[in-house]
């Protein structure tokens, strides 16, 4: 009881010391008390109650409780409370004096410095819109910004719905199909995927009537005469090229991404999700673990020779099993440590002409995980908080691990559609949900700022 009578007697000597004087009544201090200490606000924090409380006190709330509610009504608060500045400016030109004694008694207070520290680390990883302007900001930009994700959203059901009813079932792609059983229309399709330039050819093996047992015995001496008369040596070494691999496996191996993920769907959902979340991880992944079929044809795409860098389709590439050069090798681990989604970008640009909207998305989606991981790093630069990236590049690297340990363990379990699911989820919509992060972020920047 003797607290608040002598709160209630600094607060008496004080409206003696700093009286208001205006036209109407005059304004007590007792009128700007803080309902947990009793004493005049320090940065006044208002709920979404409409209780105001000073910043400190809040906190020292929080920390006691754990508990996101108001200290008088119990009401819980949403987002992260924020200080009231226009009534925090007010009471500092009513009162400056007793605020500024109340503000060294804080800073001298570890408690209470320790207390708020903790409070505003808690708010920095909660969402950036504070519940009393969360509905401002949507009818001031919200409106617009709804319509273009719902926009998107239809975008990519559509894109969806299309892909399911006009692409080939998986299970009759020609890399499920036998060679020796394709038939002439298939042999043809399988030279057209070769590059836009197999379509000189398209007539003489239609008019030979070549099917795939007949593919498998053609020489390169046959191919130079008539009737196929393939007189240039670069086009004939990529037929030959392909279809010793044909040979080789007996079926076509992949060369775009349907194919690739009806042939490896595991694997195909594992690094759609790896590149997302850890992109150097995923691209050491293809390093160690499939390094002539994946990582050969990724890096001649994204770092090629000088004298290819313009004269090369995707497909010519896609068949290059050369060792890469010390340059190209320069140029990859430059991109890797710095810009590793501009290099997923990069070779989805590559292949515009194959995956008309499905590269798109993975190229705005590439931009977007670089800004949110820029953001990232400015937030850890921003908190000071350097030394711990040891630690959380260590933690990641156990949580991405596991994940692919258990997704190896349980993979025969999932049912196909679920797989499906997943796989096109985040192809097609987390470009969606990652511009919806960015702009979070961006707003979260600003209330920094302010």
């Amino acid at each position: 009881m003797e607290e608040p009578q002598k709160n209630d007697l600094n607060m008496r000597e004080q409206e003696e010391e700093h009286p208001v004087r205006s036209s109407g009544p005059q304004i007590s201090v007792s009128e700007f008390s803080c309902h947990c200490c009793y004493d005049t606000l320090v940065n006044p924090t208002t709920l979404n109650c409409g209780h105001s409380f000073c910043r400190h006190c809040l906190a020292l709330w929080w920390m006691s409780s754990k508990k996101t509610e108001c200290p008088e009504c119990r009401e819980k608060w949403e987002g992260f409370p924020k200080v009231n500045i226009l009534l925090r400016d007010a009471i500092e030109k009513l009162f400056p004096d007793a605020i500024r004694m109340r503000v060294e008694d804080i800073q001298q207070n570890n408690d209470v410095v320790q207390s708020l520290a903790a409070f505003q680390k808690y708010g920095n990883d909660q969402s950036p819109v504070a519940p009393s302007t969360g509905r401002v900001n949507h009818q001031r930009g919200g409106g617009f910004f709804s319509g273009v994700l719902t926009a998107l959203t239809a975008v990519a059901v559509i894109l969806l719905v299309y892909h399911w009813r006009s692409r080939e079932s998986e299970h009759g792609l020609l890399v499920h199909k036998a060679v020796d059983k394709w038939t002439t229309e298939e042999v043809v399709l399988w030279l057209e995927q070769l590059g836009p330039w197999a379509s000189l050819y398209r007539d003489r093996f239609l008019s030979e009537r070549v099917n795939g047992r007949l593919l498998l015995t053609l020489t390169e001496e046959e191919f130079s005469r008539a009737p196929y008369t393939i007189e240039n040596s670069s086009h004939r070494r990529v037929i030959l090229t392909e279809l010793e691999r044909v040979r080789a496996l007996g079926v076509k191996p992949p060369q775009n991404l349907w194919e690739y993920k009806a042939v490896n769907p595991g694997r195909s959902l594992f690094l759609l999700y790896a590149l997302k979340s850890s992109p150097r991880l995923g691209l050491l992944y293809l390093y160690l673990f499939d390094y002539t079929d994946c990582f050969l044809p990724f890096i001649h795409t994204i770092c090629p020779l000088q004298e290819n860098r313009s004269g090369e389709d995707i497909f010519t590439k896609l068949l290059d099993l050369r060792e890469p050069t010390w340059k190209q090798w320069r140029e990859f681990l430059v991109k890797y440590s710095f810009l590793p989604y501009q290099l997923i970008a990069e070779f989805a640009w590559d292949w515009l002409e194959v995956h008309y909207w499905t590269s798109r998305f993975l190229i705005v989606n590439a931009v977007l995980l670089s800004v949110l991981e820029l953001f990232s790093f400015w937030r850890i630069w921003s908190r000071s908080e350097l030394k711990t990236v040891p630690q959380r590049m260590w933690s990641h690297f156990w949580k991405v691990s596991t994940q692919g340990l258990f997704m190896a363990m349980f993979w025969p379990l999932i049912p196909q559609f679920v797989c499906n699911c997943l796989f096109y989820w985040a192809l097609y919509f987390n470009p969606i949900i990652n511009i919806d992060l960015v702009v979070k972020e961006v707003r979260r920047l600003e209330t920094q700022v302010l």
